[in-house]
């Protein structure tokens, strides 16, 4: 693994998915609690952070109306329901964990939906970096994480998709994307195969 041209994209690290008294922790908290998506991430990034990975989150936050959103369905009208990720909330802040690092994870500021490129610069991103290979860490395994390593594959990227770094609404979903879905465009990998891919290059 070529450390100078891989990405680390974290997806959706945010009080409204993380913190107890999140507004949608209900999503990810089995997943959380049962395979330790926070800590093995923030694991990741203490492993990375001295090397030459390009770090970046993509938080999505939305004005108070949600006027970006036109007829919104699924999950985006759930988020407009329970108003989730407003901007200027704490439930739209990134997590705390994250804000140590400083300018080390770049933020890629603009989501508006369920795909990290769309709106946004990561795209440019990437490539004033010279990354060709991206991983993927975050929530929700089945929308954004899987949205978001379809149109990197659609790129021209490598995907990976870290299982135990990845948050599903259920055990079946995140078992049948890690196990069905990713593969056809992907490698699926532990934070632990990672780190080891990253120590061996180093």
């Amino acid at each position: 693994m070529e450390l100078n041209r891989t990405a680390l994209i974290m997806v959706g690290y945010q009080n409204d998915y993380f913190a107890e008294d999140g507004i949608l922790r209900a999503v990810i908290e089995e997943a959380d609690r049962t395979h330790g998506i926070l800590d093995n991430t923030i694991r990741v990034v203490n492993g990375l952070k001295g090397t030459s990975t390009t770090l970046i989150q993509t938080p999505i936050i939305f004005t108070d109306d949600y006027s970006e959103l036109i007829n919104p369905v699924g999950i985006l009208k759930t988020i407009v329901d329970v108003k989730a990720f407003q901007a200027g909330s704490a439930g739209s802040d990134i997590i705390p964990e994250f804000k140590e690092y400083g300018e080390r994870i770049v933020t890629v500021a603009g989501k508006r939906g369920l795909n990290a490129f769309s709106n946004t610069e990561l795209h440019a991103v990437l490539q004033r970096n010279h990354v060709e290979h991206v991983v993927l860490a975050g929530a929700v395994t089945s929308i954004c994480i899987d949205s978001t390593g379809r149109a990197a594959h659609e790129r021209g990227y490598r995907v990976s998709v870290l299982s135990d770094c990845t948050a599903s609404r259920t055990p079946f979903e995140q078992e049948f994307y890690c196990e069905s879905v990713f593969p056809l465009y992907a490698d699926v990998l532990t934070s632990c195969e990672l780190l080891e891919a990253s120590a061996n290059e180093a």
